[in-house]
């Protein structure tokens, strides 16, 4: 990488920082709350997939997707536009063609990296990463401010104050002093809302999972439709501060609806990998079909 391509990358990954979804923990609780809710034939085609990696498990590849961050820099250059979706101002409806072009939005990438997914004759690696972006896309997706209509970066650009004794991600830390932070809105709902629970991934998993079943608000299998349930919530719960002063109670306020939204990707998440590897396993359990 020469001097100007390595600046280009600086300065994309300080513009694109805050815009990392839920956060580790976050990203985790989904992972972790949809295992439970695999059937046996999905949690082995994962389990199998999965073989190798350091934390074989789905809240252990979580988070990889924003990782490629640090990992990875010119990649996650290259797949920053697969995590959002920004539709036209006033709809929240996606329209692929002029929302997402060439699939570069988390709609088309769930489809595309789905397609890698289910055929059990690719490439392991390939698929293997499919399922690692799968899982990080569904909870990017459910995270209203990556399917905002509104034109301000996702509130990227809603800059708040915060006074708080909860220290930032490592990106963010020159940001916090003397107990305030300098952030904005999508920074609010990508971390600090679940991280002001106070729990580690295994107590808030356990929180969430005493809730009992999630209701899904939409029957509705299609990205597209939760991309649009996920915008509409901006507007019916009213995520936008009055002011640039955040006040702390904002974050009690919104953190049930945050906690909401992870259990719902999680539900989804599990029905979705329930779907995809039950044909591959009837399958070989069937047999050549008669047209065979």
């Amino acid at each position: 990488m020469n001097r100007i391509q390595a600046g280009i990358v600086v300065a994309f990954l300080a513009w694109t920082g805050p815009a990392l979804a839920w956060g580790e923990l976050g990203h985790r609780l989904v992972g972790k709350l949809a295992e439970p809710q695999l059937s046996p034939d999905a949690a082995a085609a994962v389990g199998e997939i999965l073989a190798g990696e350091a934390e074989p498990s789905l809240s252990g590849v979580a988070y990889w997707a924003d990782a490629l961050r640090n990992l990875d820099p010119p990649r996650f250059q290259i797949n920053s536009r697969w995590h959002y979706v920004k539709t036209t101002e006033g709809t929240c409806v996606v329209a692929m063609a002029q929302d997402c072009p060439d699939d570069a939005c988390v709609v088309g990438a769930i489809a595309d990296q789905e397609a890698i997914l289910a055929n059990d004759k690719g490439d392991p690696l390939q698929r293997r990463e499919a399922l690692k972006f799968l899982v990080h896309f569904f909870g990017d997706i459910h995270q209203p401010l990556h399917t905002s209509d509104v034109a301000d970066h996702g509130a990227n650009d809603v800059k708040l104050t915060l006074r708080t004794e909860i220290a930032p991600e490592a990106y963010a830390k020159a940001n916090y002093h003397d107990g305030i932070m300098d952030t904005n809105l999508h920074s609010i709902w990508d971390y600090y809302l679940i991280a002001s629970g106070q729990h580690d991934l295994a107590n808030y998993a356990k929180v969430l999972e005493a809730m009992g079943p999630v209701t899904l608000p939409t029957t509705s299998q299609k990205p597209a439709d939760w991309a649009t349930e996920s915008c509409r919530l901006i507007d019916s719960e009213d995520l936008y501060p009055t002011g640039p002063e955040l006040d702390p109670a904002y974050l009690d306020h919104f953190r049930p609806l945050a906690e909401l939204r992870i259990r719902i990707a999680a539900r989804r998440l599990a029905d979705y990998l329930n779907r995809v590897f039950r044909p591959r396993i009837e399958a070989k359990e069937i047999g050549p079909t008669a047209s065979d």
